[in-house]
């Protein structure tokens, strides 16, 4: 859908309410202690008059597991609160401004014509809910199942009420309609194996899972550029050229991969003008910040001379705390580097040994499945501990500490999955086993065993839900029980969260991650065995239906991400792109050196030019490929030629109000 604008003039358009998008989570209270609690005392009665109160439409519905509160909110309920929340929203000339209800025609209006995203009616909801504060002039007292408690003055009452256990859980809920459209349009639609709705995605999860669809859907695509190659170097017979075939498919994925990366910018850049969001956040923030703050002291009638003496000491605290934040993620870097020499790799290369000397499949087979258990547990404790290594580092903001848990957490992972490939390739120079491994761990049962997980977990949820409702005792005997709403079912479903924890990150870490490990697997060994590349396109293709099932079907509806690109995970691919030029002339010489004898014969003395010519060329390719479209640039020029010009007679018809009061 295109984008449309509000009504005319300064009157906002009307509009329909959302549908119920979130759920608040209550137990279940017997008949009979409702009946003790006394008429006006209930808390969840409270709760749900508070809400009405507010603006939002509310729904209760008594479940097995649990009594559920579902909202939802009038268009105009939203936009009060998102001018409560003094909420920037992208305008029509490209600056960020605060939001008002009244002036909704200047806004941008999102891909699908509603005014807000999913992220920003998901933070109005949270404004409003947790909002609801005791004005009255004393303590109210609240009951819940014959506990009393007091609900006091300018305090939250979801807050109270999750300090008490009463209220369990707040999280959003699926759209009914959107999601069954989404099932058939996206999930069960494999007519085009790579197309996806992205502007529907994003819509629908917001801007940080849709950023991650639109980059796999497009990896995917790209990945059968090589797979094609690949293919035609394993059943074709060159002949004498033979010789020239590997180092050939070796240069060609080496500038495939340099460009994959630079066009993906450039379709970054172009989805998210599409979507409306700023293509600079810091160059427009920065730009509003300083008009806010020169408009209030011009416009303040007791303007104040700045002490500029001040100035040194803030100079020294503020780089004072960024040397002490740097060495703190030295400190937190040397731990997991340290972590990964001790202990991790004497293990990796314990299993390798093992599986070189094994004789058997079967053995080998079941070495692996005890290797996979083991380090699984190893990583995700791993990731734990950098997860509270980053809780001491002095990062600035969120994205920062988000960044640096990539890192930490890729390096461990790194170490397991590429460790035993060079062991194989490097020290046995086993090409059959480097390959033997290589499609074990890029076999697509994997996908099977990634969406099984969620499925159990909800099974076991629900076993254990209903097997308690039938032994309460105002349960009818013999009567069967089931869950007969969807928002029960939701609430039962497992979160989209990373299996190193929720603190920063979600579900999307593992997904990256699994990414990444595949890049660098195919990357890294392309010369050992060319056809990976159609594994990984094959893999990757029931990815996007496999994750796309479990986001609408196996997990609880996401809570929405602000993300503008991949972040940290750009230059992890990057990263793999430069090994992958030194572990493919590592391949290359083992390939043609057969004998193991070393000797920089022509063609090994041409392997090493190739390599540092490779090196030069990922370098310079980087910079052919403009970063952004040149209609983005075009618009992104344009905008912050009129944000400046709204800006400057802004600033002149102040000072000129300045002016004419100190005449």
């Amino acid at each position: 859908m295109g984008e449309g604008g509000g009504g005319g003039g300064g009157e906002p358009a009307v509009e329909e309410a959302t549908g119920f998008e979130v759920g608040i989570v209550v137990p279940k209270v017997s008949r009979s202690a409702a009946a003790r609690c006394g008429r006006g005392e209930d808390c969840v009665a409270r709760l749900v008059q508070e809400l009405e109160d507010v603006g939002l439409l509310v729904e209760r519905v008594r479940g097995v597991p649990a009594e559920f509160i579902k909202l939802s909110a009038p268009m105009g309920t939203l936009g009060r609160a998102a001018a409560e929340m003094q909420m920037k929203k992208l305008t029509y000339i490209g600056m960020e401004l605060q939001f008002e209800w009244d002036q909704v025609a200047a806004f941008v209006r999102q891909p699908d014509g509603s005014l807000f995203s999913w992220r920003e009616r998901f933070a109005c909801f949270r404004h409003l809910i947790y909002r609801i504060v005791n004005k009255t002039n004393s303590d109210i007292i609240l009951k819940f199942d014959d506990k009393e408690f007091h609900w006091a003055q300018n305090e939250s009452l979801l807050r109270r009420l999750e300090d008490e256990g009463v209220v369990k859980l707040v999280f959003p809920l699926h759209d009914e309609i959107k999601r069954k459209q989404l099932l058939r349009n996206w999930a069960l639609n494999w007519l085009d194996f790579t197309w996806q709705p992205i502007d529907e995605i994003y819509s629908y999860f917001g801007t940080k899972i849709a950023i991650y669809f639109s980059f796999l859907g497009m990896y995917t695509r790209w990945l059968f550029f090589p797979a094609v190659f690949g293919l035609t170097t394993q059943f074709i017979d060159f002949g004498s050229l033979q010789w020239l075939v590997l180092p050939a498919f070796f240069i060609f994925v080496i500038s495939w991969a340099v460009f994959f990366l630079q066009f993906w910018k450039r379709k970054n850049s172009a989805v998210l003008a599409r979507w409306g969001i700023n293509y600079s956040f810091s160059e427009y923030k920065s730009l509003g910040n300083e008009v806010d703050s020169l408009s209030c002291s011009l416009a303040d009638d007791n303007v104040q001379e700045k002490k500029f003496g001040d100035a040194p000491d803030e100079k020294r605290i503020l780089q004072r705390n960024e040397w002490f934040g740097v060495l703190l993620r030295i400190r937190n870097n040397a731990i997991i580097v340290l972590a990964i020499i001790c202990l991790q790799l004497p293990f990796e290369l314990a299993y390798a040994h093992l599986y070189e000397i094994t004789e058997t499949e079967a053995l080998r087979y079941v070495l692996t499945a005890l290797y996979l258990v083991a380090i699984q547990y190893y990583t995700r404790i791993g990731g734990k501990v950098s997860v509270i290594l980053i809780k001491y580092e002095n990062n600035q903001g969120e994205q920062s500490s988000a960044d640096s848990l990539v890192y930490k957490v890729f390096g461990l992972y790194f170490m397991q999955s590429y460790i035993g490939l060079f062991y194989h390739a490097s020290l046995y120079r086993d090409i059959m086993a480097l390959r033997q491994v290589l499609i074990q761990r890029l076999i697509v049962l994997e996908n099977l065993i990634e969406n099984s997980i969620p499925f159990l977990k909800y099974s076991y949820k629900k076993y254990r839900a209903v097997h308690k409702k039938k032994h309460e005792k105002e349960s009818p005997a013999g009567k069967s029980v089931r869950l007969s709403t969807r928002v029960e079912k939701e609430y039962l479903k497992p979160s989209y969260t990373a299996s190193i924890g929720e603190e920063l990150e979600d579900g999307l870490f593992d997904d990256f991650l699994e990414l990444t490990l595949q890049f660098g697997m195919i990357m890294m060994f392309a010369c050992a065995f060319p056809l990976i590349f159609c594994f990984a396109a094959l893999n990757n293709v029931t990815e996007i239906r496999a994750d796309a099932l479990k986001l609408l079907v196996m997990l609880k509806r996401p809570a929405p991400r602000a993300a503008a690109t991949i972040g940290a995970w750009l230059n992890i691919f990057q990263f793999l792109v430069v090994m992958a030029i030194c572990t493919n002339c590592l391949l290359l010489v083992c390939l043609y050196d057969e004998e193991g004898k070393w000797r920089i014969e022509p063609g090994l003395a041409a392997i090493l030019i190739m390599e540092h010519a490779l090196l030069l060329i990922k370098f310079g390719f980087s910079h052919f490929v403009p970063e952004e479209p040149a209609w983005v640039k075009a618009n992104r020029v344009r905008y912050v030629a009129q944000a400046q010009n709204v800006c400057s007679k802004q600033l002149l018809r102040s000072i000129s109000k300045l002016d004419a009061k100190w005449e």
